[in-house]
């Protein structure tokens, strides 16, 4: 029994449906609770065990597709489980990290200038932002770039089957852990922070235009990050960047009654704009770029590693 607990894998053959689905019972129970365990079979026999895994692989075989139809994932072969977890499953984990982590920037960013705006106008409850402009914020003006980090990667698939260590990586949660949330959690204050109080300290005079002065610089920061974040680069996801910031000048022009044209032309607004978004974005890109240099990830290293010279 403790063989089969420390073991990193079992093979169990020559058992009936019921002992298979006991064993990794066994193993949800007695491992360490952060342990996840992967069922594989290929046959009806092997559903039972199958449905009592954390993680369900079927494998189409000449004894029917039952294991395939009652698993989370089928395969044709059992070769091609190699990059199911090492390129798939790993891209997965990475992608779906950055893009919780994202849409909470997102949501606590706005929350952050909210509160800020609240607490200058003794905690009135008033919103900083149109209804109009808070659904377009949420949807088409940065939606297209979070939701395409879906097509980020760090390394090919050829690095990635070409060192498995890559996925042992993965065990220790870097990616998405108590340290990563309340890192972004840090980011998204420090943003809302420059944003709010940059455009209260340089837009004094203009007090009026504070709606357009702060939502400009929300999109283009929002922007800016997931152009930061972004590892690998994809037609789509240059597109999805320049397609919402489409959406928000369009925006203006159609919602004219809203914005002040005359002003949102002016170089006094840009620049000013421009001076808020870089303080919000430039202390960012400057530590990435340190820590890139300094404390390169294990990814960054075998990347340059494996390139032709």
């Amino acid at each position: 029994m403790e063989s089969i607990i420390e073991s990193p894998s079992v093979v169990v053959c020559r058992c009936s449906p019921t002992q298979k689905a006991i064993v990794v019972d066994l193993l949800k129970k007695y491992r360490n609770k952060k342990v996840r365990v992967c069922a594989i079979g290929d046959g009806g026999n092997d559903v039972s065990m199958i449905q009592s895994a954390h993680v369900g692989i079927g494998i189409v075989g000449k004894e029917g597709k039952q294991a395939s139809l009652a698993a989370d994932f089928s395969i044709n072969q059992f070769s091609y489980l190699t990059r199911l977890l090492f390129v798939h499953g790993r891209d997965c984990y990475k992608r779906t990290a950055s893009l919780s982590q994202f849409i909470i920037h997102r949501g606590l960013l706005f929350c952050v200038i909210q509160a800020i705006f609240c607490s200058v106008f003794y905690f009135a409850t008033t919103s900083i932002f149109p209804g109009y402009l808070l659904v377009g914020y949420i949807t088409i003006f940065t939606m297209f770039p979070v939701f395409s980090l879906v097509l980020d990667k760090d390394v090919p698939a050829e690095i990635a089957l070409l060192y498995p260590e890559l996925y042992k990586e993965l065990v220790k949660g870097r990616s998405l852990s108590f340290k990563t949330f309340f890192l972004w959690v840090f980011i998204s204050v420090y943003q809302g922070s420059a944003i709010m109080y940059g455009a209260l300290m340089l837009f004094d005079d203009d007090f009026i235009h504070i709606v357009s002065i702060t939502f400009t610089a929300l999109i283009l920061t929002e922007l800016l990050m997931v152009a930061l974040t972004i590892r690998t680069w994809h037609t789509l996801m240059v597109v999805g960047e320049f397609l919402s910031f489409t959406c928000y000048v369009l925006s203006i022009v159609i919602f004219q009654s809203h914005f002040d044209i005359r002003f949102l032309e002016s170089w006094s607004f840009i620049w000013r704009v421009v001076t808020i978004t870089s303080i919000s974005c430039l202390p960012l890109y400057i530590l990435k770029y340190m820590q890139t240099k300094c404390k390169p990830p294990i990814h960054e290293k075998l990347t340059q590693y494996s390139t032709p010279k």
